[in-house]
């Protein structure tokens, strides 16, 4: 904790636990044994001690959003994300200048003072007791012989209610001078120092320092330091019988001290009159608890430890009119994974909801974004905030195209939306298939934990060329080769998004609008179509009849190329095109009169797995074989150009 928000969704979250813990505890009250109620509390220390929010999750009540909220709404400040470095009060190297810095001061020294007066009242405890007298220590071994336990030095000093293990490395029995102190009360002290229970008296006294302006946790911590002598009692009456413990009950009534009630590095069993009531209401309920009772406490443990200690991550924004909790969520809801956050931006475009690109953006430019979002007239979407000057059509959902990693923890990819019409001013061409898009380069890294996205240039508007093997209109990877009067080239494209449909029954379904900051890709898939361009005389093209290729992909760049196997006198005969899904095709265009530069020769696509998904599929080159006029022609071997530049045909 470095600052008073920090510290504020620290308290926050543990102050849920608490009030969990507080209930469930009352309500099995009598019901579990002394080892399950004391026990319970290690949840809510685990709780204090890991930082809140670790890992973008929440405990209970999605605390981050709320603490983001307030701070915005006091600040004005949006491009700041709260972070619970430590579960500590860590000191900050800059000065005060603000309201919130002077009230992490004021809890600094706090800390610091009661600290030092626990250090205080340890170190003079300590020293009253060098001054003691060294106790007839034979009641003492005796006792630790008869229930087998652990011994330590004993001393006897005047003016204490009730004897005390002090120390945690090298522990003292104190015991009160000039009265004889009962055997069930050193047998309760020895049972102390077996179980190192000074140890959780100091556990204790930390948490109280640490949160010492959180009353919820100064009562859990009362709570927790009654259950510690409860257990302690449990253990002690296990070891008597009869008479004895109604003895022993009578023997801590005598004991309602305050003195010690919170001494630090003690075992005082006189912690105040009110908890030694209720120490005596659990004697009254002693009972040896069933085996079975142990499998129940430990079931009821996990219950409520494995959903407090997981906690949950944001998922959707909320439908909220409150603006600062909208972009509160957008800024805790982050995108821990790539396609989360292609996800996150395609879908903020597509409702032009500028809180949706929040979840993605990068921190620089949130105060920006928390502009757009409190525009007066913005009346719940502006595509025109994300350069679109033409609504996209909400159905087909988004793609992203050639999805490639240019370096560590660096993605690219080509964001397609498909627009409802054609734009301003643009004519259809009919003689292409394919309806208007609306293209974005993007590329997505990482901002510490979030994934944000980057635009890499405007939208661009494109009338789309769908064929059997990709779309003609948009960016590809080509590979290319030259024989005479042709050129034969190879389009790759990969497409790929996270699945958002919806499906309501066995015939509709519908498209999920709502980001998925944690999405994976699926299946990436792969296109790729084969073609010819004639680059000849004009008066030469009656000369070719008909043209056939049969191609492979090679892939880890081998110099070796492989041989293909021959197209038979049936395939070069007709018009015809197939596809493997190992990448491999083959294709014959009949070239009837008049035919077109561009020649259209085979295509295919598949999903791509296993090793592929490293690279999707991207091969090093292209193994054709080109047979003009039904006659083999040449061995090609087909090499990158310049990979996702538009294709100019």
């Amino acid at each position: 904790m470095s600052d008073i928000w920090s510290l504020l969704l620290q308290t926050l979250t543990a102050s849920g636990v608490a009030v969990l813990l507080l209930a469930v505890k009352a309500m099995f009250r009598d019901k579990l044994s002394p080892r399950w109620q004391f026990g319970v509390w290690g949840i809510l220390a685990v709780i204090l001690l890991l930082p809140a929010g670790w890992g973008g999750r929440y405990v209970l009540l999605n605390w981050p959003m709320l603490v983001e909220a307030v701070k915005s709404a006091a600040t004005g400040e949006f491009g700041t994300l709260t972070r619970v470095t430590a579960p500590v009060p860590l000191p900050s190297s800059a000065a005060p200048g603000t309201l919130a810095d002077w009230l992490y001061l004021v809890y600094l020294a706090g800390v610091v003072v009661l600290l030092a007066r626990y250090i205080v009242s340890y170190v003079v405890l300590r020293r009253a007791l060098r001054r003691g007298r060294p106790a007839q220590a034979e009641r003492v071994k005796a006792a630790a012989e008869r229930y087998s336990l652990s011994v330590c030095p004993a001393v006897e000093v005047d003016g204490l209610p009730s004897a005390f293990i002090c120390g945690l490395f090298r522990p003292v029995l104190a015991l009160p001078a000039g009265v004889e102190t009962d055997e069930r009360v050193i047998l309760h002290e020895l049972l102390h120092l077996t179980y190192r229970d000074v140890f959780w008296g100091w556990v204790i006294c930390f948490f109280r320092c640490v949160h010492w302006c959180n009353p919820l946790i100064w009562l859990c911590a009362d709570r927790a330091g009654n259950d510690l002598e409860s257990l302690c009692d449990q253990r002690v009456l296990e070891r008597l019988e009869g008479e004895e413990r109604r003895d022993y009950g009578r023997i801590l009534l005598s004991m309602a001290d305050e003195k010690y009630a919170h001494a630090p590095g003690t075992s005082s069993a006189a912690n105040g009159g009110k908890n030694i009531r209720w120490r005596i209401e659990a004697i009254a309920r002693f009972k040896r608890y069933p085996a079975g009772m142990a499998l129940v406490s430990v079931c009821m443990t996990l219950v409520l430890a494995f959903p407090l200690l997981m906690g949950a991550r944001a998922e959707e924004l909320p439908r909220t009119g409150n603006r600062f909790l909208t972009m509160a969520s957008a800024r805790t809801a982050w995108c821990t994974t790539y396609a989360g956050a292609f996800d996150a931006y395609a879908k903020g475009a597509l409702l032009g909801n500028p809180s949706s690109w929040a979840m993605c953006a990068p921190l620089s430019q949130q105060d920006e974004l928390a502009a757009e979002l409190f525009r007066e007239d913005l009346s719940g979407s502006d595509w025109a905030y994300f350069g679109l000057d033409d609504i996209p059509w909400l159905y087909p959902g988004y793609t992203i195209y050639n999805l490639t990693q240019v370096g560590e923890d660096v993605w690219e990819g080509l964001l397609v939306l498909t627009l409802m019409d054609a734009p301003e001013g643009e004519e259809w061409d009919s003689t292409v298939h394919g309806r208007w898009l609306a293209v974005q380069p993007l590329r997505a890294e990482k901002e510490g934990e979030r994934w944000v996205i980057l635009p890499r240039g405007p939208f661009q508007a494109v009338q789309g060329d769908e064929r059997s093997g990709g779309n003609l209109g948009l960016p590809a990877w080509v590979y290319e080769g030259q024989y005479g009067d042709f050129t034969i080239r190879v389009q790759w494209q990969t497409t790929a998004c996270v699945d958002s449909t919806v499906r309501h029954n066995e015939w509709s379904s519908s498209f999920d609008t709502n980001p998925k900051p944690h999405g994976e890709f699926g299946q990436v898939e792969r296109s790729y179509m084969v073609y010819a361009v004639y680059n000849g005389d004009q008066d030469k093209k009656s000369e070719y009849t008909s043209i056939s290729v049969s191609c492979l992909p090679l892939y880890g760049g081998s110099d070796e190329r492989p041989e293909l196997e021959a197209l038979d006198e049936i395939h070069l005969g007709i018009h015809s095109s197939s596809s493997s899904s190992d990448g491999s095709s083959s294709g014959t265009n009949i070239l009837e009169h008049g035919w077109d530069d561009w020649i259209f020769l085979s295509g295919g696509g598949g999903g791509l797995s296993g090793d592929e998904l490293g690279t999707y599929g991207l091969p090093s080159a292209y193994a054709v074989d080109l047979y003009l006029n039904g006659e083999f022609a040449a061995e090609l071997t087909l090499l990158p150009e310049e990979g996702g530049e538009w294709i100019e045909r």
